[in-house]
């Protein structure tokens, strides 16, 4: 192990470092590439890397896409090819009790005249072939194990993992060092709870004066479905009923091309009953009316899981600091009522872009603090779509689902999103309550056809981990588990985590439980760094590639 330790890593020297190969990371290689050569500085040297085995791999999302940012990164996207299409058409907006389904009136942050509906992943490949176009280095399959720092302190760059490290921690014969990235900037895209953005937010207090993050899980699957049952360009949101009115969830359908259909469930993190499985939910959301007509006949083509940022404005997160920027889902820019964050997402890294170029280009040096980014966001369109709408998800919250469609009326047509106060965020992990106040919730089993088990499921998403690495899914306490989880909660990381990684097992008389870990299942969703009450389940990355394969999601 000492041997391990002390072996030389080679280092590699960038301008501009991006930590995350998903729409705000591709957006900012891009248009520094495009300042680049506005300035004639051809050697200007922007580097992605990606934790997943290709660009897309682990990208999921419904997804409706506002085109606003792309318009303005790209404007002949269409020319080149970008994979936009299926412009959104009907629009429904959908109250679910247990056998009925009542059409509301769509509210406005959602309607989508002008939208496309997409596949992100397939819509990330393209911005990544443009990246690369531009003059960017991209390098999927290499995950940022470590964030590295200057003598001052400032960001220097990441380390990404090594490779070949056996279970025990020492190197295997295909043991192979980490490189070291260098960069006079670092900017973290890493998406939702990114865990080398936790670190950075925790080193510089980046969050010190804002809420607590929020989050939600939303759990997605493809299906191909008859064609006398699919309408291209239908979009279907619903709220109410697997849920009762007190737990934040709502659901999507999006008719894609060919024959394809998206369909997923978001359950806010902030639920109270330990006995909850957002995973079950969502098994049960096919079985209604409005979704089983659809689905019915069809099979199920891909699965997947991810947690979504949904505290907004309050929650925001201090977005620049020595050495680097946070970009993207990795400071918070979804917005919960439109449901969107890709426009966002995009327009932050094209921000952070034009801030960190100009910097550098005044003061060529490593470690700057670019102040001016935060300037640029408050003068974009993002600042103002997030502050009208800050405080409708922590409406929710407060007054569950009633109360809070009825105040997001009054605040969205009476205030225009001005009201002069602002509602607080409260973390999730400490909105869980003991199991003595719940009874267990008795799921319908998996029928196979329209219903399907968690291992089935994580079977489609193509997930894949190195067995013999030390586990990526850590716990700072081992007796927490059993002593606090099990006690008090009845173990909710088994039902929590979408993809069956937490099980509690027994001896063969029923005796001395413990939590297994089967971190080979894992879906790289994050909910269990966020959720876990104690806060003591630890994610970091694990080998280089590991994880979920996503097609066409």
């Amino acid at each position: 192990m000492a041997e391990h330790e002390a072996v030389e890593r080679e280092s590699m020297e960038f301008d501009v470092l991006i930590v995350g190969a998903g729409p705000a990371g591709l957006s900012a290689a891009i248009r520094l590439r495009q300042l680049a050569e506005e300035a004639g500085k051809d050697d200007f040297a922007v580097c992605v890397v990606e934790k997943g085995s290709e660009v897309g791999a682990h990208i999921l999302s419904g997804a409706v896409i506002e085109p606003r940012a792309l318009n303005e990164l790209i404007p002949d996207w269409k020319d080149k090819g970008a994979p936009l299409n299926t412009p959104a058409g009907d629009d429904s907006f959908l109250l679910l009790t247990e056998s009925k389904s009542y059409k509301l009136p769509t509210p406005p942050q959602m309607h989508n005249h002008g939208n496309y509906i997409v596949s992100l992943g397939n819509v990330c490949r393209w911005l990544a072939e443009q990246a690369e176009g531009a003059g960017a280095e991209i390098y999927p399959g290499f995950a940022a194990a470590e964030v590295l720092y200057n003598e001052d302190g400032s960001v220097k760059g990441v380390a990404t993992g090594d490779m070949g490290i056996q279970a025990d921690g020492s190197p295997g014969p295909n043991y192979e060092p980490g490189v070291e990235l260098h960069a006079k900037q670092t900017f973290f895209a890493e998406g939702c709870r990114g865990s080398a953005s936790k670190e950075v937010i925790g080193r510089f207090g980046l969050n010190k004066d804002s809420d607590p993050q929020t989050y939600g899980i939303g759990i997605k699957e493809l299906w191909e479905i008859p064609a006398e049952q699919h309408e291209q360009g239908k979009v279907v949101h619903s709220v109410g009923w697997p849920v009762d009115s007190k737990t934040y969830g709502g659901a999507w359908m999006y008719h894609l091309e060919d024959n394809l259909v998206s369909i997923g469930y978001v359950i806010g993190l902030d639920y109270k009953n330990p006995y909850l499985s957002p995973f079950d939910e969502m098994q049960r959301l096919k079985t209604h009316p409005a979704f089983r007509k659809y689905l019915e006949g069809g099979r199920r083509v891909s699965y997947g899981a991810r947690a979504l940022v949904e505290g907004g404005f309050q929650s925001m997160p201090k977005v620049h600091f020595p050495g680097g920027v946070l970009i993207g889902d990795s400071a918070g820019f979804l917005n919960v009522p439109k449901i969107k964050g890709t426009h966002n997402a995009m327009k932050s890294g094209m921000v952070a872009a034009d801030a960190v170029f100009k910097a550098l280009q005044e003061k060529d040096e490593p470690g700057l603090e670019v102040t001016s980014y935060l300037d640029g966001l408050k003068a974009s369109w993002i600042w103002d779509e997030l502050y009208r709408v800050r405080n409708i998800r922590p409406a929710m919250a407060k007054w569950g689902l009633w109360g809070g469609m009825a105040y997001s009326a009054i605040d969205t047509y009476l205030f225009r999103g001005k009201a002069p106060w602002t509602l607080p965020n409260h973390a999730d992990h400490e909105q869980i309550r003991p199991k003595s106040e719940f009874r267990p919730i008795e799921y319908p089993k998996p029928d196979g056809k329209l219903t399907f088990d968690k291992l089935s499921s994580v079977f489609i998403s193509n997930t894949n981990h190195e067995e013999d690495q030390p586990a990526h899914l850590t716990l700072k306490d081992q007796s927490v588990p059993v002593e606090i989880n099990l006690e008090t909660y009845d173990a909710p990381e088994q039902r929590y985590c979408p993809a069956g990684v937490y099980e509690i097992v027994r001896d063969d008389e029923g005796s001395n439980p413990r939590l297994q870990i089967n971190a080979q299942n894992c879906v790289h969703c994050k909910t269990c760094d966020i959720k876990d009450p104690t806060q003591n389940i630890h994610w970091v990355v694990p080998q280089g590639g590991d994880g979920p394969n996503y097609p066409n999601m």
